[in-house]
């Protein structure tokens, strides 16, 4: 299993795509073989197995398992019947009908206009929000409609965005954005600041588009040291090549100090942190970079990923790290694996997401792999199987990591990402200069956001390994 699986963690209720794939196969298949597969897989592989009465007891030997499967119409309220505390525990195992589309979307490739955004309250507690561009990709609709970081919105077609039907509104391919500005009404204090509304609309239409996820890089000097910045949007193994070149960019140029801006970086290959690690640390190749978990059956597939053999490796002992609430799985496992090797992993930012489980992709075959699977449909799922450490074999916790620098971003001081004033970066190079400031004001407009755009992708909030 370990050789061809994808093991992917998530921060997502369960999904379910209804693509139909007719030239599949002439033969329907039964609600019984779709659910028995659920059950094969779950009753292997779940981390949680130990604590589902329904695993336990293996149902598969009794003769009456048939009649137990058929008590479920729908293979996906099957699986949530097999789930571990769903609030509480396992908040993100998962069940696709399409696995042709999950697999597009490991490779980075997705519907998008080019926002990139986060919403919040307008209110604490209230049920009205408001967006604001956080970046713009490059050759998009919103690059052309000239949308850029920090402006606002506050409808899609002239309906208000609320905390019930923001997905639906900005999951269309295509809308009318209705913007707003901030308005500090011309006050230095920001407890009569307000998000108002203009006549102002811009139109976006998606459109399949691959991120590069090495977003910006940049050399910036603090007293005569060069200090490397990296924005790097997601772990995308199809762009390790770009992620090896940023390095020799800052290797070229001599960089002594080493930023990593992950604010926005919801997760994904496993083998890409991995490789960003070593690009940082330059541990000897073959050490212990991360290590896999599984449940009681499955101890022969703990696995190891070791740092790796770069030519471009910046060999640093500090790294600062910009991270966020949006920061998730393999971002955090970066932070963390980093912090069992180097002096000082300095993360500036808020607390993390908190996502440490990992699952595995499972096809309806009789080893779940992907080859052999039945032809019959493209049901597959995601269920977590795993736990990642640290060398120290220190968890991520759930309730995230917790930043040596404290500093969210102000909604009406976003600044320019990239550019030596903008706030978190600022606080980065003010902590390389020889003053070692840290920040003791806390902004005055802190965000604290309810969804981003990332919510609107299935698994693009996850952490996965291709095993080649």
């Amino acid at each position: 299993m370990k050789n061809t699986t994808k093991i992917i963690s998530l921060l997502l209720l369960p999904i379910l795509f209804t693509n139909c794939f007719d030239d599949l196969d002439d033969s329907p298949v039964s609600k019984t073989d779709i659910n028995d597969f659920v059950y094969r897989g779950m009753n292997s592989y779940y981390l949680y197995r130990e604590n589902v009465n329904d695993l336990t007891e293996n149902k598969q030997n009794n003769a009456d398992y048939n009649d137990y499967l058929n008590s479920f119409s729908d293979p996906i309220d099957f699986f949530e019947n097999l789930i571990y505390n769903r609030e509480t525990v396992d908040r993100f195992s998962v069940i696709t009908s399409d696995y042709l589309a999950f697999e597009q979307l490991l490779q980075g490739t997705t519907v998008s206009n080019g926002m990139e955004f986060g919403l919040l309250r307008y209110i604490e507690g209230g049920n009205d929000i408001f967006g604001y561009v956080r970046y713009v990709l490059p050759s998009t609709s919103a690059e052309s409609a000239n949308l850029k970081r920090g402006d606002l919105f506050y409808a899609v077609n002239g309906t208000p965005l609320t905390i019930d039907n923001w997905r639906g509104l900005l999951g269309q391919n295509s809308y009318a954005l209705n913007l707003a500005t901030y308005n500090d009404n011309g006050t230095p204090t920001t407890d009569d600041d307000s998000i108002d509304s203009t006549n102002e609309t811009v139109s976006l239409n998606k459109v399949p588009y691959t991120e590069n996820p090495v977003f910006k890089t940049k050399i910036l000097q603090v007293e005569s040291q060069n200090v490397g910045y990296l924005m790097y949007n997601g772990f995308t193994s199809n762009f390790d090549n770009e992620l090896i070149n940023a390095f020799g960019y800052f290797q070229a140029n001599n960089v002594q100090h080493l930023v990593i801006d992950l604010r926005y970086n919801p997760g994904g290959s496993v083998n890409s942190a991995t490789l960003l690690g070593s690009l940082v640390a330059g541990e000897p190749e073959g050490e212990p970079f991360v290590k896999l978990q599984y449940n009681n059956l499955h101890q022969g597939d703990n696995s190891t990923y070791n740092f790796t053999n770069q030519g471009n490796s910046l060999n640093l002992n500090k790294v600062y790290i910009l991270a966020t609430k949006s920061s998730a799985s393999a971002s955090e496992l970066l932070i963390n694996s980093l912090n069992a090797y180097l002096d000082d992993v300095i993360h500036i930012g808020t607390n993390t997401t908190g996502k440490s489980q990992a699952s595995i992709t499972l096809y309806d075959s009789p080893d779940f792999r992907r080859t052999n699977a039945d032809p019959r449909h493209t049901y597959a799922m995601q269920p977590l199987v795993a736990i990642s450490v640290n060398k120290n074999n220190e968890v991520v916790p759930a309730d995230g990591l917790i930043p040596n620098i404290p500093l969210a971003e102000e909604i009406n001081n976003l600044g320019i990402l990239g550019d030596e004033n903008e706030p978190l970066l600022a606080e980065a190079l003010a902590h390389i200069a020889s003053t070692n400031r840290v920040s003791t004001q806390l902004p005055s407009k802190p965000i604290k956001i309810v969804g981003d755009s990332n919510d609107l992708i299935p698994f693009k909030k996850g952490m996965y390994l291709d095993n080649k």
